[in-house]
């Protein structure tokens, strides 16, 4: 979840700390005046001391501090009070203790300074002017109290000024002071929450990326890496932060090592492991490895298939150009032996080159036609389609053109009625090119192929099953590659085009072994309304 930025709030932890500190430094004042007291009572500096009062207020200043300790460890009242009362107590305490010391030449007017200004770091420059104004009232209040009862003559107020001015000065340092600190608090919190936001975006993009992703460290310490990763490497058991790489795969640590003493290391290499090979990306984290490495992991085999991919593609466009330059002429080259054929006067020798010529055109013509099918695989249009009628009707289209006993081909539909989402030009041509193969292989007898159709859980079964004598163990494997065929008169793309129609449809196509014969099956998704 993305973090949003939260005003700061005086009454939390970090704020109760500070004040804390304060008030331990309140009783340790409170204890010098104390000891000063005791230790310093026959100097001459005691003259202008009123030593019973300055005692006094300093026994009770010690109180208040262990008082005002115990408020700020208790955390009650709420902050703002606390820090609003214990200030003006200072305050008083202070300018009190003045008053028992002989006045503002006791120079403890000072200490004044320092509790505004601690009193206004704390609040982060809040009532800092305030305090001043406190403070300096008390100063003038008391120095007009000593000029009038005091023996010795005080003279004007220029100290007891000099000393405001310094109380709101102060106060005016310390609130710019806070508010400046505030603001780089605050952008220092934006700048840590934007960071932390945008870590987590990185790690959401990482775990749904199709390659594999890991971030070490200098010292080859797994710093992050996504499911993707675990799951290519192999990884079992559970994996913690910072753990050496060495330990969650020892195999890559191994191979980053040799790397890394490389001058140069390489960007590409290649992993082997147990079950696949793995393509490996290296990239430094910053300008060198040696503040990181951050490492992208592909399957190769997955590169290689798309790789075979984009070659059969542009394999498929080239032929297609071709096939379209091809069909002029060979329509030329067709016609003429169609004129020639006609000569009632040529030898039969030459009659039977005509024939060998025609016949080659048409096979070249069936075989630029299944080339150009393949450029149109993905112009799907689907629609429903009543699954048993349109077997049906392929049925009895098909034993009719091919001219075969409807005993020999057998349909059974199992008293089904799905519907499917299909191209309807796709599906037949897909279940023509089967039933053709399957009824050319076959014994050609009374239920030598059959087309059925069954139902599984979330799929429709369409099976063309023949009884011949079946596909070689040998050319199973390549059986969907294009132009691979086992005659001396195919072009290789029957089972090729039959495989990529049904895909484009979202189906799928595979050859399924048996004891005797040879089946192929589609399979098909089945649909809310089926």
């Amino acid at each position: 979840m993305i973090r949003q930025q939260i005003q700061v709030d005086t009454g939390a932890p970090n704020f109760w700390r500070p004040l804390v500190l304060f008030g331990s430094y309140r009783i340790l004042l409170a204890g010098i005046f104390i000891a000063s007291y005791a230790l310093l009572q026959d100097t001459r500096i005691w003259l202008n001391y009123d030593a019973t009062l300055y005692l006094s207020f300093s026994l009770a200043y010690l109180s208040f501090g262990c008082l005002a300790l115990c408020l700020n460890l208790w955390r009650k009242p709420a902050f703002s009070i606390q820090l609003t009362l214990l200030t003006l107590l200072d305050i008083s305490f202070i300018i009190l203790l003045m008053y028992a010391s002989g006045g503002i030449k006791s120079g403890l007017g000072l200490l004044l300074i320092v509790t505004i200004a601690a009193a206004s770091l704390i609040s982060q420059g809040r009532l800092a002017l305030f305090y001043a104004a406190i403070a300096s009232i008390g100063l003038l209040l008391e120095q007009s109290y000593q000029m009038l009862i005091w023996n010795e003559d005080f003279g004007d107020y220029s100290h007891a000024v000099m000393l405001s001015v310094s109380c709101f000065a102060t106060a005016w340092l310390a609130h710019s002071f806070s508010k400046r600190a505030s603001q780089h608090a605050q952008l220092a919190s934006q700048r840590g929450i934007d960071l932390e936001n945008l870590a987590q975006v990185n790690q959401l993009i990482t775990q749904e990326m199709d390659d594999g992703v890991i971030v070490v460290d200098q010292a080859l310490n797994l710093r992050h890496r996504n499911r993707q990763a675990d799951l290519l490497l192999e990884v079992e058991g559970q994996v913690r932060n910072n753990q050496p790489l060495k330990e969650y795969a020892p195999k890559l640590a191994n191979l980053l090592l040799q790397q890394h003493g490389d001058d140069k290391p390489q960007g590409l290499i290649k992993l082997s492991l147990s079950k696949r090979d793995l393509r490996l990306k290296l990239m430094p984290v910053g300008e060198s490895y040696a503040q990181g490495t951050v490492i992208f992991i592909q399957d190769w085999s997955q590169v290689q298939t798309q790789a075979q991919q984009l070659k059969l593609a542009a394999l498929g466009r080239l032929t297609a150009n071709i096939a379209h330059e091809i069909r002029n002429p060979l329509s030329a080259i067709s016609h003429a032996t169609q004129l020639m054929q006609e000569d009632e006067c040529m030898a039969p020798a030459n009659q039977r080159m005509l024939q060998i010529i025609s016949d080659n055109v048409q096979r070249m013509e069936q075989m630029i036609k299944e080339v150009l099918e393949l450029n149109r695989r993905d112009r799907t249009r689907q629609q429903e389609i009543r699954l048993t009628d349109f077997l049906r009707e392929f049925h009895d289209h098909f034993h009719q053109v091919e001219k075969i006993p409807p005993q020999g081909f057998v349909l059974d539909t199992d008293v089904l009625e799905p519907v499917i989402l299909f191209d309807h030009r796709h599906l037949h041509q897909v279940l023509w090119n089967l039933c053709r193969n399957g009824w050319r292989h076959s014994q050609q007898h009374d239920g030598s192929l059959i087309l059925s159709l069954r139902s599984e859980a979330r799929q429709w079964l369409i099976e063309v099953r023949d009884d011949g004598k079946g596909i070689a163990e040998s050319a199973r494997s390549h059986l969907f590659e294009p132009f691979f065929t086992t005659e001396s008169t195919g072009t290789g793309l029957g089972l090729y085009i039959a495989r990529e129609l049904c895909e484009a449809n979202g189906a799928t196509l595979e050859h399924i072994a048996v004891e005797h014969g040879c089946s192929f099956v589609i399979h098909i998704e089945k649909t809310e309304s089926a």
